[in-house]
């Protein structure tokens, strides 16, 4: 096997209802010395695009369609005119940041992408948007989890969960089933695995994250986040 897994980091701020969050992102890279998947292009698309070098970019699949997933993409992708690919149910949330384009290819659960001599499998894990997507790398052992898992648990949105059930359920039902080596590769911070994570569940199902508060969510708006006026500012800081 030829195939490994590459990280670019970059830092920025997303705006979020007035408020401002310093996150950092992973943009994760697939491939061999020849071509590439790049996931999650975050806002950097010179630093993402030196990483990958003169290799062919393939596809730039985004996990979510929120600001800092998918702010390189367009760049990123257009160097080797590779296809993007976003579920269909983030559509309105990519018209937030590219607002005079679509991505060339919605995914579907189950979906594959091939690259060197590895496939991703498209996961559908909703919950911190209504599209949100895993991709499955049996032959890597890895799983690109975005925003829905981190090594801390379930990820949020501005600190909030919009639809913690919805993505309580997707991390047990699509992501708690893969092996227990299989490394967690989010959107934001570092590595874990199932097997490190797993054994928490039934915390996180009892109430750890909210106090026990069963009622803590935000409304969520038609295109399935909890939160509106979704900014990113893509200078680095």
């Amino acid at each position: 096997m030829t195939a490994r897994i590459e990280r670019v980091v970059t830092s920025g701020v997303v705006e979020i209802d007035d408020a401002e969050h310093k996150v950092e992102n992973n943009t994760w890279i697939v491939g061999d010395d020849e071509e590439v998947i790049v996931v999650d292009p975050a806002r950097d698309a010179d630093k993402i695009l030196e990483k990958v070098g003169e290799r062919e970019v393939l596809a730039v699949i985004c996990t979510h369609g929120l600001p800092d997933h998918v702010g390189a993409a367009i760049e990123v992708a257009a160097r080797d005119e590779a296809v993007i690919a976003l579920h269909p149910k983030d559509k309105r949330l990519w018209r937030q940041t590219w607002e005079e384009t679509w991505p060339d290819i919605e995914m579907e659960d189950e979906g594959l992408f091939a690259v060197a001599d590895v496939e991703l499998e498209v996961l559908t894990t909703p919950g911190i948007t209504q599209g949100g997507v895993s991709l499955y790398c049996e032959a890597l052992g890895a799983v690109f989890t975005g925003k829905s898992l981190q090594a801390d648990g379930p990820g949020r949105l501005g600190g909030e969960y919009p639809a913690l059930a919805d993505q309580l359920t997707a991390i047990g039902e699509r992501l708690f089933t893969l092996p227990h080596g299989t490394r967690v590769l989010p959107a934001h911070g570092e590595e874990s695995t199932i097997g490190d994570l797993e054994p928490q569940f039934d915390a996180w199902l009892s109430g750890s994250l909210t106090g026990g508060d069963e009622q803590h969510r935000e409304s969520p708006l038609v295109d399935g986040t909890g939160a509106s006026g979704i900014t990113l500012k893509l200078d680095d800081e």
